[in-house]
């Protein structure tokens, strides 16, 4: 008996030293630069949320189209890449990227240092505040207007984050707290609709949104809560495509191709 609890006791052994063994070497995997398979392969994906107009979105036809989306073909195009666009659940941007099933979060994705803990980012490429929006005839005309009123705002996004820099105001909001959608434009359907009464979210999306619109319809606070950036995610052993994508921006902004493309969909529209 005692002979046989021996070899029992062995092979607990053996198992949890592979097991140990096998966690060490996924470990090590998980922090290697994955350039040179990137490069193997010879494709970037590329995590977006779809209905994030202009950066990326959906047109009429169904495709993806956008200022990140041309940005990113564009930078890749220059390093031999070929660009797979990948819709995500934006509430879970970075678990896609750092579990390997996406290698770059691209898609107006501001620069906060909550982020930075996560992720490592490009340098910025293009400015942004977090404004409010409400409907035209709402007597919401500052921050402080908010108060008892139903404010929107796209969940994990850097609005929230915004937002919540401000626990003074929030504190005033209907139910003291923001109302969270999985998407600025299901927030913007709810403003329409009246079930919330102002919505908080990123400047380009929100100008673009109205000007498709009927500008008229909609009014724009002067007041915001907060200037911030964009930048590029990427995890944060992948140095070599980190200086790929800033080498590339640079070369871009020098040869007037970054300005191209903004001007498509900044001013053109």
């Amino acid at each position: 008996m005692k002979k046989k609890n021996y070899f029992i006791m062995l092979l607990v052994i053996l198992i949890f030293s592979i097991v140990s063994l096998t966690g060490c070497s996924n470990e090590t995997a998980s922090n290697k630069d994955s350039y040179d398979d990137l490069e193997e392969k010879g494709e970037i994906i590329m995590g977006l949320d779809d209905t994030f107009a202009p950066m990326g979105f959906r047109d009429d036809k169904g495709e993806l189209v956008g200022f990140d989306v041309d940005l990113a073909k564009e930078v890749f195009e220059r390093a031999g890449f070929e660009v797979k666009l990948q819709p995500i659940d934006w509430t879970m941007k970075e678990t896609e990227l750092n579990s390997g099933n996406i290698d770059v979060i691209w898609n107006g994705y501001s620069i906060t240092e909550e982020r930075k803990e996560k992720v490592a980012f490009t340098q910025a490429y293009l400015e942004n505040r977090q404004i409010i929006v409400t409907l035209a005839g709402s007597s919401i005309n500052t921050k402080t207007d908010l108060e008892g009123k139903k404010v929107a705002v796209q969940s994990e996004s850097s609005a929230l984050e915004a937002v919540n820099q401000e626990p003074e105001i929030v504190a005033t909001f209907d139910g003291g707290e923001p109302v969270l959608f999985d998407t600025n434009h299901e927030a913007i359907m709810d403003l329409e609709a009246g079930r919330v009464d102002a919505v908080v979210g990123d400047e380009v999306l929100v100008r673009y949104y109205v000007k498709q619109k009927n500008p008229e319809d909609y009014k724009i606070l002067e007041e915001d809560f907060g200037e911030e950036e964009y930048g590029i995610g990427l995890r944060k052993e992948d140095k070599k495509l980190l200086k790929l994508l800033n080498e590339t921006l640079d070369e871009m902004r020098e040869d007037g191709s970054y300005d191209k493309i903004y001007e498509k969909w900044f001013e053109g529209k």
